[in-house]
């Protein structure tokens, strides 16, 4: 059986995602930037097994990846309307890496807020939507540009018996102050290793995502921090 159709995209995030990984980026063809896709499993909760998202040489897509991934349908489902499931019987290719002209193409313009303000989780800000409200949004991934990340190492939780190690990223962006959790692997575990603290890294690329629904909320997550 042939492959029903590829997207060419790159790689703006290969996020931590339940027991797999989340991986989203912009399309790219002859015309340039194009939108949004997020190539999805059968499973679930969508999320892709090392398997699912390998090369043939057995590498793992890194951001600003040039990739090309068979596809067997659209699953727009939601407000995460970007998502394609892909064919498993086929390896993804990796083509070249982006160049800055691409990266600097492929970031969103956004004049208002990331979705709505309307609602903050305890240990965040600005940093869910509620369910019924996410699914009228109709997108659920931004790449922006900040001038200020700050990342934030901690114990969350403590006082309900939890107490597990968090990293989240501060940033401003148009007026707005947000504290979302990190969900890039790479930062991750690089602040998890250190001591707990406030670590300013300044000037940033960020891939936001809004996550899967949880208790009635979707989340918005540092999916990427672009190198």
């Amino acid at each position: 059986m042939s492959i029903a159709y590829r997207k060419v995209i790159i790689c703006l995030a290969n996020s931590r995602k339940i027991s797999g990984r989340c991986i989203a980026g912009k399309e790219v063809n002859e015309q340039g930037v194009g939108g949004w896709v997020r190539p999805v499993s059968d499973r679930g909760s969508g999320e892709l097994s090392e398997t699912d998202r390998r090369f043939e040489d057995g590498a793992d897509p890194k951001l600003l990846d040039v990739i090309s991934i068979p596809m067997k349908r659209p699953n727009p489902h939601g407000f995460q309307v970007e998502n394609h499931v892909i064919d498993d019987d086929y390896y993804w290719k990796r083509i070249r890496t982006a160049t800055a002209e691409e990266v600097a193409a492929a970031i969103d313009h956004v004049n208002g807020p990331l979705w709505n303000n309307q609602s903050s989780s305890y240990n965040g800000r600005h940093d869910r939507v509620s369910e019924p409200q996410a699914n009228q949004l109709g997108y659920s991934l931004r790449l922006i540009s900040v001038n200020n990340l700050q990342v934030h190492v901690g114990v969350e939780g403590a006082e309900f018996g939890n107490g597990k190690r968090r990293v989240r990223g501060l940033f401003t962006f148009n007026g707005a102050e947000y504290l979302l959790s990190i969900t890039d692997p790479v930062v991750e575990r690089r602040y998890l290793a250190g001591k707990d603290g406030a670590f300013d890294l300044g000037a940033a690329t960020l891939c936001i995502s809004l996550g899967e629904p949880w208790q009635g909320n979707a989340y918005k997550l540092i999916a990427a921090v672009l190198p």
